[in-house]
């Protein structure tokens, strides 16, 4: 294992058109997350026409490096704008949009960058970790325990409902209303479409991730005339990024921890990204001594998500190409590529595959941080996009994002449930709703109800006590304990 290992470390290294297609590949990936709507998926996508007819290692290389390195500047638009540049990088707007607004932008940007690039180097070495004892890892987890961890995610809510958690609980389970639109999954019934086809495949949580954080602040945007307000807020130097690289180290514990439990969730078939970064972020909460300090610019809520997002590749890759069953959406079109490109996933890939496996670790290693590297020597000029007139950026971002929607789900209609969404997100902004329990509910309501159906004509009520359930319940219950007592020292407080 270990010559196979060095031998495509060195395969890659020194060779020029490897290193010149996982250049191009990170610096394509990182265009496309600093634009929102657009994204990883989007990013394979568009690429895969340029891989064909490429040989199977640099195809990888190249498609896997763009993918691997999106969420690292899509962290950039949801810092400086509060808009996230893809779906996962939501959370990372919670506290780093109020840190640029306290003036800390050059902090949260160096955060972000090194959380980043840790996070990417954390969950290669998990895989490369992983790969003797992937099979009995994977096969671990059932219907029920999917559910369960939903359900976990879910109780991340209270975390994120700020002041009022009666709030949060309503936008939450709005959120798990407008996850259950569409075709149900056991009777093939469709729920709330109102005749309309285009609805059958559900609500894209994209469109309405991208929505409900975009519309709000590009109104927010407009109504304050530009992006600074008259303020220096998103000015910084680079004494401020490097402070924040330092705040990463100086926890360095939260760091390792959210770093590994994204590359576990990455880990566990069609949980993504999203789950990753909101339930790490929700860990970083419960975790704290102080967590009335979230949602008002906590380093540590910057640091959390961004760790789980860049880790998690790592753990995906090993289900895609071991089981052929993608580990994320993302994970599933770069699949789709991985076959156009001879590479056939599944149970017999461990069988002289070695080569591809260890050329893919090292791409997640190195993309990660040359990524972090041309971001840091950006890092000056990065605020500068604050300087764009608001007549130029709206109307940008607005047609990049519908963009982005239509392209996701391939439907005009969608434009119609954008604006819809949108306007929704600018209610909750204006009367001080919580929008993350939203993500959450319509992120993790597929996943609840699938799973929960396959469970419950497997077991029964009796897949609650299996033992990796018992362990989850027992997690969710010390999860909803905590926040009581947290919630009822506050008051005597008060």
């Amino acid at each position: 294992m270990l010559d196979s290992s060095l031998s495509s470390l060195f395969g890659i290294l020194f060779s020029p058109h490897m290193m010149m297609l996982m250049t191009l590949g990170v610096l394509v990936g990182l265009f496309f997350g600093i634009m929102p709507g657009l994204g990883g998926k989007l990013g394979i996508i568009f690429l895969i026409p340029f891989v064909f007819g490429m040989d199977p290692i640099p195809g990888a290389v190249f498609l896997l490096a763009m993918h691997s390195v999106v969420h690292t500047s899509g962290a950039i638009p949801s810092i400086l704008f509060g808009i996230p540049g893809t779906g996962p990088d939501a959370a990372t707007i919670v506290d780093g949009y109020p840190m640029t607004r306290k003036g800390e932008a050059g902090r949260a940007l160096g955060a972000t960058l090194c959380a980043s690039g840790i996070g990417g180097v954390i969950g290669a070495v998990f895989l490369s970790l992983l790969l003797p004892s992937v099979e009995p890892i994977v096969l671990a987890f059932s219907p029920a325990e999917f559910f369960l961890l939903a359900v976990l995610g879910i109780t991340f809510i209270a975390a994120l409902s700020g002041d009022s958690l009666v709030k949060g609980l309503i936008v939450g389970l709005f959120g798990l209303i407008i996850a259950t639109v569409g075709l149900d999954p056991v009777s093939g019934q469709d729920r709330y479409t109102f005749g309309q086809l285009f609805l059958w495949d559900g609500i894209d949580p994209v469109t309405a991730v991208i929505a409900i954080f975009a519309i709000p602040e590009m109104v927010a945007l407009a109504l304050r005339g530009n992006l600074t307000a008259g303020r220096s807020e998103t000015s910084y130097s680079m004494s401020d990024v490097v402070r924040g690289c330092i705040d990463v180290f100086r926890h360095w514990f939260l760091t390792l921890r959210t770093s590994l439990i994204g590359a576990f969730i990455g880990l566990i078939p069609g949980l993504g990204g999203d789950v990753a970064s909101w339930l790490c972020y929700g860990h970083a909460v419960q975790s704290s001594k102080t967590p009335e300090r979230f949602g008002k610019g906590a380093v540590e809520g910057v640091i959390a998500p961004e760790t789980a997002n860049n880790s998690k590749e790592g753990g995906a890759l090993l289900p895609t190409l071991y089981f052929g069953i993608p580990g994320s959406s993302g994970m599933a079109i770069l699949l789709g590529a991985f076959v156009m490109l001879g590479i056939q996933p599944g149970p017999g890939f461990a069988a002289g595959k070695s080569d591809v496996v260890w050329a893919l670790i090292w791409t997640l290693a190195i993309a990660n941080i040359l990524a972090v590297l041309l971001l840091l020597a950006m890092a000056p000029w990065l605020s500068r996009i604050a300087g764009l007139r608001t007549g130029l950026l709206i109307p940008f971002v607005i047609a990049l994002s519908l963009l982005g929607s239509y392209l996701g789900a391939g439907a005009w209609q969608n434009f119609m449930l954008f604006l819809g969404l949108g306007a929704l997100g600018w209610l909750f902004k204006k009367y001080d709703w919580p929008r993350p329990p939203f993500v959450i509910g319509i992120v993790l309501g597929p996943i609840a109800e699938n799973s929960f159906h396959k469970a419950m004509a497997l077991w029964g009520p009796a897949f609650l006590l299996r033992p990796l359930s018992l362990v989850l319940l027992a997690i969710i219950a010390a999860t909803l304990v905590l926040y009581i007592i947290r919630a009822r020292r506050e008051a005597v407080a008060t």
